[in-house]
């Protein structure tokens, strides 16, 4: 049983959407071009990379933790637990600060990268899903089809960007990635990326990654896909709560990072 709410079936909205649109939408195709072992009791929440190696921030009452991996071996080199009445969500890296979100908690946290020593702390309304940076502010979802821009330093909402794709919401945006002016975006319950123009909010394409990890290939125990990041080559990294994998994979086409 998933421990997440869904906010106003947003994956379903999502699916109505690509059936029922009145032309077909942008689906990228891509190639896998690395593979690399993950964690599978980690319910990934946010990603990124940096330098070589990944930080993740992993969720669930009890378990959540931000972490410094190595992204060849999988293995945790060093790592945080938060609370146990925490509920860890999204990770953002800027400045050297890595900034982890709450789900329903209200907080998020600031950590020292070098060290991952809590530096400082700050409250923020409503739940905390994903987060991204474009270098200057971050960005956070909480499930709806709102983006908010904040201040780093108070969590301040400078604004907020509503996403639409041919005119209508969508909702569920889940873990985000910044990627050289765009934002990309899970769906969460879905196996859909979202690649948005952070100024309006519009959709630019659909990304289709349900061939990336078949539901046959997968264990039983693996969950949703969430967690995107940037490697140091420009391709994507990919993988989902629970995942035994992590994917590096390339964009073909018009729509490459």
């Amino acid at each position: 049983m998933n421990p997440r709410t869904r906010r106003s079936l947003g994956w379903f909205s999502l699916a109505v959407l690509v059936m029922g649109c009145g032309r077909s939408p942008t689906v990228e195709p891509f190639q896998v071009t690395g593979r690399y072992p993950h964690d599978s009791a980690a319910y990934t929440q946010g990603l990124v990379a940096s330098d070589g190696v990944l930080f993740e921030s992993t969720g669930l009452y009890g378990h959540s933790e931000l972490r410094r991996v190595d992204i060849r071996s999988g293995h945790v080199l060093a790592s945080v637990r938060l609370a146990a009445d925490r509920f860890g969500e999204g990770l953002a890296l800027l400045r050297g600060r890595l900034y982890q979100l709450t789900w329903k908690e209200g907080v998020a946290y600031a950590y020292d990268a070098a060290t991952l020593r809590v530096v400082d702390s700050v409250r923020y309304p409503g739940e905390g899903w994903g987060l991204a940076t474009d270098g200057a502010s971050l960005i956070m979802s909480d499930g709806s089809d709102s983006l908010r821009f904040l201040a780093p330093a108070t969590f301040r909402v400078d604004r907020v960007v509503h996403v639409r794709y041919q005119g209508a919401p969508l909702q569920g945006l889940n873990e985000l990635e910044y990627v050289k002016g765009d934002l990309f975006a899970n769906v969460y319950q879905t196996n859909w990326i979202l690649r948005i123009d952070p100024a309006t909010g519009e959709v630019r394409q659909l990304l289709d990654f349900a061939d990336l990890y078949p539901g046959d290939r997968r264990p039983p125990t693996a969950d949703v896909m969430n967690g995107i990041a940037v490697s140091d080559s420009g391709e994507l990294l990919l993988t989902g709560k629970w995942w035994p994998v992590l994917f590096r994979v390339r964009l073909r086409g018009s729509g490459e990072p």
